[in-house]
This record gives C-alpha cells, sequence and structure tokens, in this order.
C-alpha cells in the first residue's frame, strides 16, 4: 500500500497528533510515565520504526488510528487507510526478574526497537519540589505507579543489559538520571553504572545527566565506558528556561555551552548531543540559530516535537504542528549535512535511534 505523502511529513504528523490505539490488538511495548518519551508506542511505518504518543490528550482526538485484523495492523487517517504498519512487541528479556523478585522491566526498558533505556535516579532534585520542577517532566510518576524502583544499582543494570543484548538483539543503551543533590549532578553514578555494564557485555553507551561543575567528569565517564554524552538544553530561549524549569535554567545556557566545549574534547566531534524540545514557545529562528553555534562547536541538535504528558502542569498545552517542525528540520536537516555531523555516526544514544523525531530523515 503507498503512502499518501512523503514518510518523513507523515511520521512528522504522526509524532506531533498522536494515534488513538482503540481497537489495535497484539503484544505491544508502550511507556507511561518517567523521563525521556513517555506515553508512546512504538510502530514501523514505511520501514522507519518511530515513538508516537498514544495516551496523551491530543492523540484521543487525533486523525490518526488502526484497523487491526489477522493479517497485521493498518494506519488510518479519518478511516481512511493509508499504509500498512508493525508493532514493536514486548521484548522476552521483560518475562524475567532479579533474583530479589524485580521485574527486568522495571529496571530499563526497550525504546523503539533495539535501545535499552534506563533511568538510573528515579528521583531528582528538581522534581522535588513543583517551585523548581521542570513543568513538562514526569520523572516521578512511574515510580509513584510502581512501574520502576527509585535507583537502579550497577549489578541490576548490567544482568538486565546482558539479558536484553542476548535475548532480544539491542544495539545500544541510553542511562538517563534525575539530578541528585551533588556537584557532579549524575554524573558519578552514571560512571558506576556504565563501568557495570561494559564489564558484562560490549554494547555501546550513551549518558545524559546535567553538566558537572568539575569537566574532570567527562574523562571519567569516557574511561568508565561512556561512548556519547547527552546534556539537554530542552528549551533554549532564557525567559522561556526561567518560566518552564525554574531549577534547572539555574544552569545557564553559557554554563552548557562551555561544557559542550570541554566534552566534544574528550567524547569527538558528533558524539555529545543535546535534546531541544520544540513547541515550548521558542521561535523557530532562535532553535535555528542555537542549533547553529552547537554545530560549530561539534554537538549534534537533537530537535524533537514536545510531547505534552498526563499529569503535569503542561499536559493541556497543545503540540507543536507538523508544518512547525518541519520549518525546523528541514534546515537544520541540511546544516547537519553540510557539517558532516549525521545521526548515522553517532555511536549510541537519542540522536543514533532517531525514533522521536525525524530530523535525520532531513539529513539526506
Amino acid at each position: 500500500m503507498s503512502l499518501a505523502k512523503p514518510s518523513n511529513q507523515l511520521i512528522t504528523e504522526l509524532q506531533t497528533r498522536g494515534l488513538r490505539m482503540q481497537g489495535a490488538a497484539g503484544n505491544h511495548v508502550s511507556r507511561r510515565g518517567g523521563a525521556g518519551p513517555s506515553d508512546h508506542q512504538a510502530i514501523t511505518v514505511d520501514g522507519t520504526t518511530v515513538m508516537v504518543p498514544i495516551y496523551t490528550q491530543s492523540a484521543w482526538s487525533s486523525p490518526f488510528s488502526i484497523e487491526s485484523v489477522d493479517e497485521g495492523h493498518t494506519l488510518l487517517r479519518d478511516q481512511i487507510p493509508i499504509t500498512d504498519i508493525t508493532f514493536s512487541n514486548t521484548p522476552r528479556f521483560y518475562d524475567l526478574e532479579t533474583s530479589d523478585g524485580i521485574p527486568y522491566s522495571h529496571i530499563a526498558t526497550l525504546h523503539s526497537k533495539d535501545v535499552l533505556a534506563t533511568t538510573v535516579l528515579q528521583t531528582c532534585i528538581r522534581y522535588e519540589s513543583r517551585r523548581k520542577a521542570c513543568k513538562f517532566c514526569s520523572i516521578g510518576q512511574s515510580l509513584q505507579a510502581g512501574r520502576t524502583v527509585a535507583h537502579k544499582s550497577p549489578e541490576q543494570l548490567a544482568e538486565v543489559a546482558r539479558a536484553a543484548v542476548e535475548l532480544d538483539g539491542v544495539k545500544h543503551m541510553v542511562m538517563t538520571t534525575g539530578t541528585p543533590a551533588t556537584s557532579d549532578r549524575g554524573a558519578a553514578v552514571l560512571c558506576e553504572s556504565a563501568a557495570a555494564v561494559r564489564n558484562v557485555v560490549d554494547i555501546p553507551i550513551q549518558a545524559q545527566c546535567e553538566p558537572p561543575r568539575d569537566h574532570v567528569w567527562y574523562q571519567k565517564l569516557k574511561d568508565a565506558g561512556v561512548d556519547t554524552l547527552g546534556m539537554h538544553l530542552e528549551v533554549v530561549t532564557p525567559e522561556r528556561r526561567k518560566d518552564l524549569m525554574p531549577g534547572k535554567s539555574e544552569v545557564s545556557i553559557e554554563e552548557y555551552m562551555d561544557a559542550f566545549r570541554e566534552a566534544v574534547k574528550v567524547f569527538g566531534r558528533g558524539q555529545v548531543s543535546t535534546y531541544i524540545l520544540a513547541g515550548l514557545g521558542d521561535s523557530r529562528e532562535s532553535i535555528l540559530a542555537i542549533s547553529e553555534e552547537l554545530i560549530a562547536i561539534g554537538v549534534y541538535p537533537f530537535v524533537v516535537p514536545f510531547v505534552p504528558i498526563s499529569g503535569t502542569p503542561l499536559e493541556d498545552i497543545p503540540p507543536p504542528s507538523s508544518q512547525f517542525m518541519e520549518s525546523i528540520l528541514a534546515p537544520l536537516g541540511k546544516r547537519l549535512r553540510a557539517a558532516r555531523l549525521l545521526s548515522s555516526d553517532i555511536k549510541a544514544g537519542c540522536g543514533r535511534c532517531g525514533a522521536c523525531s525525524t530530523l535525520s530523515k532531513y539529513e539526506h
């Protein structure tokens, strides 16, 4: 069945408007709450696996829905068939649990089709105070719901990572963390976690944290087995940062830029990245301008559509339009290609996975 529009446009619209899953049958992987892409379902459209919102407010009224029959699944737009799709099935490692009875899925989860992801510390000094918390963050939701544990031990992470690689062919791993009240801002716990995983299985790892106060942590992370580093700006206009991230904005954009320069010295050009959430008030021009600065430093700006998550202060904020996303991603993709800073060259992490944005589609 042929697509009604080019696949990058279709996927961008899916990622901004979401998908109604009523009536979709099968054993599928989805996420609710937590850090990273939440309230999503992994689907494969036209050979590309993407994360699409299914539990958000916008998804309930999305024009996209699923028709399931014995032969498979069809994506519908306004009840008109568009293309066949497939789901990422529940991985085999989800059937296992640790020796103390914790399900492996509470330690790490499958993202997209071949990425293992974990939030090592499911608590955050920003989140603990609603006055300081990022208004879009749901890191505490999955913990409160009993779907995870507050601190995954290095031994638990190593055990689950080995099983995910051996049973499900996972190709790389993402370790993020809530920010602790220490000057390393999570780098220390990521070091011990990465070292434990790399001791038992050879899998590329991306670590994600706020910029440590001491730049020595970049080399420590590298020595522990971390291949790529993510330090996420998320919002790029100073006034919007203060409004939406009152605690995190205390780490200024200038401090982030300095951190990026130091991190690139250690990890190399293209192996440091940052998440930018389009749709939270930053203009197209401001996102493209800071992306230019990041590219010049050697940092990959991974721009994704903001997805409002249920239970957060921004749950009723509408997601950005697909047109707004394309107005950013198309020129950004060209600039990345011209700079030879490509997602395909990233060793591990969100930029390499690319399932939460169509940015990589515009690099070609």
